[in-house]
C-alpha cells in the first residue's frame, strides 16, 4: 500500500492538473505558429532578393573597376589604392 511518504513523492513528480492547464495555455496555436512561419518566409524571400541584388552591384562595381583601370592605362595614370 502507499502510504502518505510514497503520495507525497508522486505528487513531486507528476504534474498536477492545475500545472498542466497552465501549460497547455502557454502553449502556441496553430494559427500563431502559421504567422511565424508566414512571417519568416516573407523574411527570407527579401533577405534572398537582397542578396541577389547585392550579386549583382558587386559584379557590376568590379566591371567599373576594370574600364577604370583600362583608361587610366591609356591616359598614362598610375592609380593608387
Amino acid at each position: 500500500m502507499l502510504d502518505d511518504k510514497d503520495v507525497k513523492k508522486l505528487i513531486d513528480v507528476f504534474t498536477t492538473r492545475d500545472e498542466m492547464k497552465d501549460m497547455i495555455g502557454n502553449l502556441v496555436t496553430k494559427e500563431e505558429f502559421s504567422n511565424l512561419q508566414s512571417a519568416v518566409d516573407a523574411y527570407a524571400k527579401r533577405a534572398d532578393a537582397f542578396f541577389q541584388e547585392m550579386i549583382v552591384l558587386a559584379h557590376k562595381v568590379d566591371r567599373h573597376e576594370k574600364w577604370l583601370h583600362q583608361i587610366a592605362e591609356k591616359l598614362g595614370i598610375k592609380l593608387e589604392y
